[in-house]
């Protein structure tokens, strides 16, 4: 049995892998990290990960960024992997994440979603080949309670399409004034509204004809499939940088 340790387990994130680990017969939630330290579920819940005193194997966190150092202190001084589904890190801490996978096992991924990840693997394949001809527009949309825009999985995207070009290119962050596009940019539009789970459309504008590429999240659960499915395949992974790619392919 795999025990995980919850990183923000009383959050609409966190409830739903609670609800949705209880189809996983190989893992169990088997303690909890919350501000809001109710107790939700039959697990204890630890108001700050230093006072969590039960044994785990890895440690999940959908929290927020602001949460990395004690996250990082924890899993180093247990020797713990440690799974990241949180977005809007800074470089900074972007690079306190690699530093410290030379240390522990580390997970990131910007959307734990299965078939986002597909999406970005079809990217890396047809955007070298469709850019001289095709204009690429990426368009996200999420309910209003999201924090930061655009979203990680639609910079996971636009990077990933960024580094198959054989050209040099730049992100444009919406779109006014009265300048023509030029065809160096990658434009990412964040659209905030009512519940919306998750949308993204990556779309290949050309003459006279559009190729669209489109995923949308129905539930959140979705995700909590990928973060769970994660953390079966980090249980006694070896010090490294790891992401949903490597869950896809193993």
């Amino acid at each position: 049995m795999i025990n995980v340790l919850l990183h923000g387990c009383n959050g609409k994130m966190g409830k739903m892998i609670s609800n949705t680990a209880e189809n996983f017969s190989d893992l169990k939630i088997a303690a909890g990290i919350d501000k809001n330290a109710n107790k939700n579920f039959d697990y204890p819940v630890f108001e700050k990960i230093c006072d969590c005193n039960i044994n785990c194997d890895v440690i999940l966190d959908f929290s927020r960024p602001d949460s990395l150092d004690s996250l990082l202190e924890y899993a180093k001084k247990n020797n713990l992997p440690l799974i990241l589904c949180t977005t809007g890190y800074t470089d900074e801490q972007l690079n306190k994440i690699e530093k410290a996978s030379a240390e522990i096992p580390l997970f990131r991924s910007a959307n734990m979603s299965i078939g986002i990840n597909i999406l970005n693997n079809v990217l890396k394949q047809i955007s070298a080949f469709l850019y001289e001809d095709f204009d690429i527009e990426i368009i996200e949309k999420h309910h209003n309670q999201k924090v930061d825009a655009p979203s990680g999985t639609a910079l996971l995207l636009g990077n990933t399409i960024k580094s198959s070009l054989p050209s040099e290119t730049k992100f444009t962050f919406g779109r006014e004034g009265t300048c023509k596009r030029t065809k160096d940019e990658i434009g990412i539009h964040a659209i905030r509204g009512g519940t919306i789970v998750g949308e993204h459309d990556v779309i290949f504008a050309g003459k006279d004809e559009i190729i669209q590429l489109n995923h949308t999240a129905l539930s959140r659960e979705v995700f909590a499939v990928g973060a769970l499915k994660a953390c079966q395949f980090m249980n006694g992974k070896k010090t490294g940088m790891y992401s949903m790619d490597d869950v896809i392919k193993r």
